[in-house]
């Protein structure tokens, strides 16, 4: 089983899929590729692989699905690649974006994805978003303004509904809302 977790800019991803694979036993992380840069606190192999434009041209590639965001910085790639290291038999956690979701559910097959989808509103996400930034050595907030309008677009209820995702987690209390996601993923390990 993969679950897919997903949810605008600023949602908390990245602190609950780090937490998932802390505490939630049998569930190996499915890092994705990406030729955006690094920001400061992330490594190479855990949060995505960080690879240059050129990678991503290589024929050989078994690419699942693909993205390409115009970004204030050029293009950035990110990719779900059939490198050779998922199994059906695994059970694994990834980030991706409703686009990415669809794409990976036609791939593996809708038996084998399960939506986690990390909701909270927008001025709650852009103060959360303006502190990530911050910390940066080099803030980008061109970028994540970019980012915080493209979401209301691509996360939109519309486009939630046409990936038939019916079930959101509110991200306001972080233990709260880990503690509903690892229900509902132990709902599917546990069997």
């Amino acid at each position: 089983m993969i679950f897919y977790l997903m949810g605008k800019t600023a949602s908390g991803k990245d602190a609950m899929y780090k937490r998932i694979i802390s505490d939630i036993k049998n569930i190996n992380p499915l890092v994705i590729y990406t030729s955006r840069p690094r920001r400061y606190e992330e490594v190479d192999g855990v949060e995505y692989y960080f690879r240059t434009k050129e990678f991503f041209d290589d024929p050989n590639l078994k690419i699942i699905e693909k993205r390409v965001y115009d970004t204030v910085e050029g293009p950035w790639i990110y990719a779900t690649i059939d490198d050779g290291t998922i199994s059906k038999t695994k059970n694994y956690i990834t980030i991706g974006t409703l686009e990415s979701y669809d794409k990976a559910r036609k791939y593996f097959g809708e038996e084998f994805i399960c939506p986690i989808y990390l909701d909270i509103d927008d001025e709650t996400r852009r103060q959360r978003a303006l502190k990530r930034e911050m910390a940066q050595i080099t803030p980008k907030l061109e970028e994540m303004e970019r980012r915080l309008v493209a979401d209301a677009k691509d996360f939109s209820d519309e486009n939630i509904k046409a990936v038939n995702i019916t079930k959101r987690f509110e991200n306001y209390d972080f233990e709260k809302c880990f503690e509903e996601v690892k229900k509902e993923i132990e709902k599917y390990i546990n069997d």
